[in-house]
């Protein structure tokens, strides 16, 4: 249910087709993903940050989802750190404190990717309308951590994101420009979603049924939102620093979360 439900395409932007068949073939990718997380959160790099084109500003999804799961991190005992860019270090800074530039990827246990550029075929990044991302990309701490055997986690909705290689020939079928922007990225294991943050905080409900903990009771996203419009963070869709992501009112993305926090607190379904 938790998977269904942070596959809702309010955008219509092809992700629920994405979805749909990616869980044909892997039907617990979210338990997957949250039973991996669980069991290698002792120390975790997560990398966030995602710039629109045509001015590279960096956009509101995802920096809240990578929040989330930083804190998440710490309850359990682990350390987190994040990998972004400076305006969204900047923005959150009165939330968090543990940011890295130049991290020793191979000292981590984890690596989580939350809607971050994932290089295409071509070498290039774009954005979901098919433009070139001109900014410094986190290609290369996945390809790192792959390289030293660390465990990697991706979240995408879109196709362009790190992780989403794991279905490139989906997103070429079901996305517009999929063949120009798909990801060639690979991750172990992969979260689809129609919103990234969502795709986040899926992952914490599944945790939180698994473990027992609550990883999703205290989190709020308003103010996060709110710190980022504020320095300047754009919707991706919109392009202006307004409170909404992906295009998407905030009073929705208050209502999936407080549906996620009730699905999270059933033992069953």
């Amino acid at each position: 249910m938790i998977a269904h439900l942070i596959n809702t395409d309010v955008g219509n932007r092809g992700i629920l087709r994405v979805y749909l068949d990616y869980r044909r073939e892997n039907f617990n990718f979210l338990h997957n993903s949250a039973k991996l997380f669980l069991d290698n959160c002792r120390k975790v790099l997560i990398v966030t940050g995602f710039p629109i084109p045509p001015l590279n500003v960096p956009e509101t999804d995802g920096p809240p989802g990578a929040l989330a799961v930083a804190l998440a991190v710490e309850r359990l005992g682990g350390r987190a750190k994040i990998l972004t860019y400076p305006e969204v270090r900047e923005a959150l800074k009165d939330f968090w404190d543990g940011f890295v530039e130049r991290p020793s990827v191979s000292s981590y246990s984890l690596l989580i990717a939350v809607e971050t550029p994932g290089k295409a075929a071509d070498g290039k990044h774009y954005s979901m309308n098919g433009l070139e991302i001109w900014r410094e990309t986190f290609d290369w701490a996945v390809e790192k951590a792959r390289e030293h055997g660390i465990p990697t986690i991706g979240i995408g909705d879109g196709g362009n994101e790190i992780g989403m290689g794991r279905v490139r020939d989906l997103v070429i079928r079901h996305v517009p420009h999929g063949e120009r922007i798909a990801s060639v990225i690979e991750t172990d294991e992969l979260i689809v979603s129609a919103v990234s943050n969502w795709g986040a905080y899926g992952l914490l409900g599944e945790a939180s049924r698994i473990s027992g903990e609550d990883l999703l009771g205290d989190w709020s996203e308003d103010e996060v939102v709110k710190a980022l419009v504020e320095a300047g963070i754009i919707d991706g869709v919109s392009k202006r620093a307004e409170m909404s992501v992906d295009g998407i009112d905030m009073g929705v993305h208050s209502k999936m979360l407080s549906l996620l926090k009730s699905l999270t607190n059933r033992k069953t379904f």
